[in-house]
């Protein structure tokens, strides 16, 4: 039974705990083959004026963001076609590559490419996977389905798709997408 014991400045919320927790969790689980309920994680606030580094009292740095919320929102920003706010969750930098496409800056160039394929999509999820990549970007992968509506009025369902983001600093810098679209559209 694996136990993990973690000291945090005091500081951070319940929530933010419970994300700690949970990633410490499968982190354990990643190497070690036990079920979540017999890997304990504990957390243990030290008071700020109990901690000193170089000299120096510190005080936390604030939690980062949930990455799968992030992107939950960025795609139900889009969905609702508010692309103001789905703008605002975009970093420096920012990149989308979907099948067939150069990498494209903004969302008014997707938008572009799609009105000729496509007059509207959907997508239902399956899951979001949330993890830590190299450096200082967290990886998201969501799958699941495409549904949605041709120009001619025929419709589609149930094409796969994958979409992999990447989130640094809060902002979503890069989307790579993958879907089985054009080898149903060819079939149908």
């Amino acid at each position: 039974m694996p136990i993990v014991e973690l000291h945090v400045l005091e500081g951070y919320n319940s929530l933010e705990k419970q994300r700690l927790s949970e990633v410490l969790t499968d982190a354990v689980r990643f190497v070690i083959p036990a079920a979540p309920e017999l890997v304990t994680v504990m957390i243990h606030d030290v008071p700020t004026d109990n901690y000193y580094r170089g000299r120096i009292q510190r005080s936390p740095a604030p939690a980062l963001p949930d990455p799968a919320q992030i992107v939950k929102d960025y795609l139900a920003a889009m969905e609702a076609r508010k692309l103001e706010t789905a703008r605002a969750m975009l970093g420096d930098g920012f990149a989308m590559t979907f099948p067939g496409t150069a990498p494209m800056r903004t969302l008014e160039e997707l938008i572009e490419w799609s009105k000729p394929r496509y007059k509207f999509v959907t997508k239902t999820y399956d899951g979001f996977d949330a993890m830590q990549g190299v450096g200082d970007a967290a990886i998201v992968y969501c799958r699941g389905m495409l549904q949605g509506e041709y120009h001619d009025g025929s419709t589609f369902e149930g094409i796969r798709f994958v979409d992999r983001f990447e989130i640094t600093g809060g902002r979503i810098t890069r989307q790579d997408v993958w879907n089985d679209m054009a080898e149903v559209r060819a079939n149908a």
